[in-house]
């Protein structure tokens, strides 16, 4: 349930190289702020009589009931689950609040009633003169309108994850996906990295069991949110960020290019936003499963959601999940503990305050640290078992995080809002890893160079904390958007590790077991602090020049500081953004985004300076389309994406009083492509998402950068709930697939292309309910069993065989 209430902006920031458009940009936000007068308390609901004027466009009810409320300036308290496939007309122009509200709901058996307090309810109409329904129930927020748990489908009605303004995908100019709550169950997604891998535009390389690396428009994604607040930078898994368990959350977004107004620090790529379950129900719910897979996968899970107090004001949610599983690789064995909670309180009917704690511990027994060689020395290629295991049977690589996080969020009755968040994340590692290199004999399988284990532990600590107020503002007879935000972020970074005292060769390579004894190992390095602060000021507003024409603009200007030992680096960086939406009538829209992003580097000059930070750019144009009420969306999209200042070695100079190579800024790498993708429910029952994109990615001098990416993915999920008597039975699957790739690789007897052909990976599932509350899934992984590198280089990783998942699940 939810409430309708006025809902903010967005801003878009102008371009950053271009001084005339930052002065304008900077003059336009002063003329805003100027001209608006922040609400510093809650203003009263308009009367009974009063008029406003709408521009509301045709589409879900639920969807036209907020935008009404935003552009009244009222409340209206409704049950969003009783509105579910229900739509509403367009409406325009000035009409008095209760004939708009009248009109929305003609025909959905729902009316609206002001209370006492002044804001509206709605209940149901009264099926006749003598009969009158009981009320509907009330309650929860605004900007829930993207939850996608309970809707069914493969989209979402909202996000704010590209510009922090909570919109449509249409109305947003820049490219989103979502994997959903529904996608996520129907495809038997656990872990992130499974759903990462179904995204479109979006590649990971499994550097080896824990590690993976994604990368998107031809650049690695470094950054990643939690409820739209940054909160570390992507380590590829090291500490199992790419294993943290789905169950805790309703959906996950990717939006793809610069992020720079949001997350301030990062690659030119995309942004991860994994959104939480939140303790919304106001009745005992739930559900329970127990899954058992190939290679003695077993896993528990359960989902309880429950009410504190009798009226329903204060709701917890805990989830739990438990997981012992093997491998298709000799000798690797995983134990998963996760565990989530939440609490959330309606301290008045417009403050809301959500405390919640993670808990995610992994052990994996038999890790792998890189993979298996894929040339010989003489240069011929090498053919492993899949199962094969370049890890030995000692080897770990446990992790641990934990986070607490608490949101406290205020509407007034105006339309604005006030939201503030503090969340701390602890994430460790503990290893003991095994690494083999050099160059493998075919004949004697001997590799000359001895192996490198390595012990290793590392800590990671961020405490974050943010404040946004967001909401409308009446300039030149029209109304607009405005949000200003500030973050502020410090992290805390050290490991430890020992080198090994006695690694021997561990001889034919082609006889490996992973029985090579664990050796001795010698006193421990500590590495020094690393200390980084980023504080950061924002400001966006979405200005409506005219009825079709949406122009975002903002910025974000970011302060950075990291301090390891006596060495302290600072840059202060502003990054802007400029969106424009043309809406084309009934269900299309043009859009042209321009934004940016910084990059700090550790790379220094022949005097010993640290380079300046390398910045990326993102310039996109696409056109988008919702169709069937809002249940499907499609957009596609034209982007360019340039990384400039990138660190190139500078000759053969060293950095004074090192043996390291210097480095100069230069123009770097430039990549431009095409992304077309479709998501939602094609026809009752059908659910779909497909994705496609096509990206060219080239080094300064023209040459390809980094080859062994594909330069075309597509990925395709559905689902279809059959009708009729075979209702109960819900079918579907999943296809991945990539061009061919190569990568150049040097051995003892030259420089090789190592090649990789084209291939699609397909899953299937089926899903039967033997009644409301109880369904058994199987999902089949990698249907026509392809072997395939996940990831290649030096040395290749495998991805999984063919394998099977199913599902018994109990709903409460």
């Amino acid at each position: 349930m939810r409430t309708g209430r006025r809902r903010p902006l967005h801003p878009l920031p102008a371009p950053r190289h271009t001084r005339l458009a930052a002065a304008l940009c900077h003059a336009l936000l002063c003329t805003t702020l100027g001209a608006v007068s922040l609400p510093l308390a809650a203003q009263q609901n308009a009367p009974a009589d009063a008029s406003a004027t709408f521009d509301i466009a045709a589409g879900p009810l639920d969807t036209a009931l907020d935008t009404l409320a935003r552009q009244a300036g009222i409340s209206i308290l409704y049950d969003s689950q009783a509105l579910h496939g229900h739509s509403a007309p367009a409406l325009s122009g000035a009409h008095p609040i209760e004939a708009a509200l009248t009109r929305l709901l003609a025909g959905s058996g729902f009316m609206a009633v002001q209370t006492e307090r002044g804001d509206y309810r709605l209940v149901p109409a009264p099926a006749s003169p003598a009969t009158q329904l009981p009320e509907v129930a009330v309650t929860a927020a605004a900007e829930r309108a993207g939850v996608t748990e309970g809707t069914g489908r493969y989209t979402t009605g909202s996000t704010r994850s590209a510009t922090g303004l909570n919109l449509s995908l249409r109305e947003t100019p820049q490219s989103v996906s979502v994997v959903t709550r529904q996608q996520i169950e129907d495809q038997g997604y656990i872990t992130a990295k499974e759903a990462l891998d179904n995204v479109t535009g979006v590649h990971g390389l499994a550097w080896d069991t824990k590690r993976t690396y994604y990368w998107v428009r031809g650049f690695s994604v470094d950054r990643v949110s939690y409820d739209g607040v940054v909160s570390n930078d992507v380590s590829g898994g090291s500490y199992g960020d790419n294993a943290q368990d789905l169950a805790f959350y309703d959906r996950v977004e990717v939006v793809r290019g610069a992020t720079g107004l949001l997350t301030g620090a990062g690659e030119p790529s995309a942004t991860i936003n994994y959104v939480r379950k939140r303790a919304n129900s106001k009745t005992f719910q739930g559900e329970a499963s127990v899954d058992a897979g190939s290679w003695d996968n077993l896993r528990g899970s359960v989902d309880l959601s429950t009410p504190l107090t009798g009226d329903g004001r204060v709701r917890a949610r805990v989830v739990a999940v438990a997981q012992e599983k093997e491998s298709f690789r000799d000798y690797y064995e995983g134990s998963k503990r996760a565990l989530y909670g939440t609490v959330e309180a309606d301290i008045t009917s417009q403050t809301r305050l959500s405390l919640g704690v993670e808990y995610q511990r992994d052990k994996p027994t038999g890790a792998t640290w890189g993979g298996l060689p894929l040339l010989y020395s003489d240069g011929t290629r090498t053919n492993w078992s899949r199962s094969m295991n370049a890890g030995t049977r000692w080897t770990r690589w446990d992790s641990t995080t934990q986070s607490v996080f608490a949101d406290l969020e205020h509407h007034f009755n105006n339309g604005w809002s006030l939201k503030g968040n503090l969340n701390y994340r602890e994430m460790d590692y503990q290893t003991k890893l095994f690494y083999q290199y050099g160059n493998l004999d075919r004949d004697t399988g001997i590799v000359p160079s001895a192996p490198y284990p390595w012990k290793g532990d590392a800590t990671y600590r961020q405490s974050t904390g943010s404040l946004q107020a967001s909401g409308p503002f009446s300039l030149l007879g029209r109304e607009h958007e405005l949000m200003v935000g500030f973050n502020s972020t410090r992290r805390r970074a050290q490991d430890e590790s020992w080198n090994a005292i006695n690694a021997a060769a561990i001889g034919d390579y082609h006889q490996w077991d992973g029985s090579y004894p664990e050796p001795d190992w010698g006193n421990y390095t500590r590495s020094d602090v690393t200390r980084t602060r980023e504080n950061a000021l924002y400001v966006a507003t979405r200005l409506s020049v005219a009825d079709p024409l949406k122009v975002i603009l903002g910025g974000r200007h970011t302060s950075w500081r990291s301090t390891v030992a006596t060495t302290r680096r600072a840059h202060k960086e502003f990054a802007p953004y400029v969106g424009v939406v043309y809406d084309l009538g009934q269900a299309h829209s043009l859009y042209a985004s321009y934004t940016e992003i910084f990059s700090p580097q550790n790379y220094r000059d022949v005097h010993g300076r640290y380079l300046d930070p390398a910045t990326g750019s993102n310039y996109e144009i696409g056109l988008k389309g919702e169709y069937l009420e809002g249940r499907l969306n499609a957009s596609v999209a034209l982007f360019r994406t340039l990384k400039d200042d990138v660190a190139t070695q500078d000759g053969t100079n060293l950095v004074p009083g090192t043996t390291s190579y210097a480095y100069v800024g230069a123009d770097g790498v430039k990549s431009r492509g095409i992304e077309a993708e479709i998501s939602g429910e094609l026809l009752p029952g059908w659910n779909l998402t497909a994705g496609i994109a096509r990206t060219l990615t080239k080094n300064p001098d023209g040459s390809a950068f980094n080859p062994y990416l594909p330069r075309t993915l597509f990925n395709a999920g559905t689902s279809w709930r059959l009708p009729g008597a075979w209702n109960r039975l819900t079918v579907g699957g999943n296809v991945r697939w990539q061009n061919a790739t190569y990568t150049n690789l040097t051995v003892t007897s030259g420089t090789y292309r190592y090649e990789q052909p084209s291939f699609a990976v397909v899953g299937l599932m089926a899903r039967y309910e033997f009644a409301p509350q109880l369904s058994l899934q199987v999902n089949v992984n990698n249907l026509f069993d392809k072997k395939y590198w996940a990831h290649y280089s030096g040395q290749g990783t495998y991805g999984d065989p063919r394998n099977f998942y199913a599902t018994l699940k109990y709903k409460f």
